[in-house]
């Protein structure tokens, strides 16, 4: 399968959004409810705790939380920032994750780096829901902390679309990146997944079919 640069995953969400009348709330919930039924096929035999950014890509943390919470899993989710922070899909989310009871405590105010690692170890899954394909660079606090203590914890990473900290089209880390057990990915594999050592970052990769068209698809992904 063809991988996708930085610069296509934007093109395809606003292909979808733009030529086809596709909402990307749509694509978030397809991505969000793939990505929590791949962990869920993986195995959950604990809580499972989910750390989320302030962009879309804590946005389908949100969803893979709801559902994951509907199947019967113990979840709670960690914020990297104030809800009020939060646009968009993203936004929309997190409310209805607040309206059906999911835990949500916010860096700094609910936990800090000193009670995360406790947190962390009562876990069976982590999900890395920071950092997506658009974030360039080291990244920058409190994500670096956050990153460092889940790497410290050695409990299993799920990583969504990426692990954070790895940069999409090089597949380099200029800092800190998580280490995940298992990535899920979003359309096809991102460029980046097949430099030198990527796999250190990402695990086994599994591709997420987030229902865009298929003549969007085929596009894309160059097939005649």
């Amino acid at each position: 399968m063809r991988s996708l640069t930085r610069d296509e995953v934007r093109a395809v969400d606003q292909a979808a959004l733009e030529e086809f009348g596709l909402p990307g709330i749509v694509l978030m919930e397809n991505a969000g409810r793939g990505a929590a039924s791949m962990v869920f096929e993986l195995g959950i035999e604990g809580k499972v705790l989910i750390c989320a950014g302030k962009g879309n890509n804590g946005g389908d943390g949100f969803v893979i939380a709801r559902h994951l919470d509907l199947w019967g899993v113990v979840v709670e989710v960690v914020l990297s920032c104030e809800p009020a922070e939060l646009t968009g899909d993203a936004a929309v989310n997190c409310r209805v994750a607040q309206a059906a009871g999911i835990p949500i405590r916010v860096w700094n105010r609910d936990v800090s780096l000193s009670d995360f690692p406790e947190s962390l170890s009562e876990c069976d899954w982590i999900v890395d829901a920071l950092l997506g394909t658009g974030a360039r660079g080291a990244p920058r606090e409190p994500i670096a902390s956050m990153i460092q203590a889940i790497n410290a914890s050695q409990r299993r990473v799920f990583a969504v679309d990426l692990p954070s900290g790895l940069d999409c089209d090089t597949g380099r880390a200029e800092g800190v990146c998580i280490r995940a057990t298992a990535t899920a990915t979003f359309v096809a594999p991102k460029l980046g997944f097949s430099a030198p050592k990527a796999e250190q970052f990402t695990g086994s990769i599994h591709v997420i079919d987030i229902g865009i068209p298929r003549r969007l698809r085929d596009r894309v992904l160059g097939v005649d």
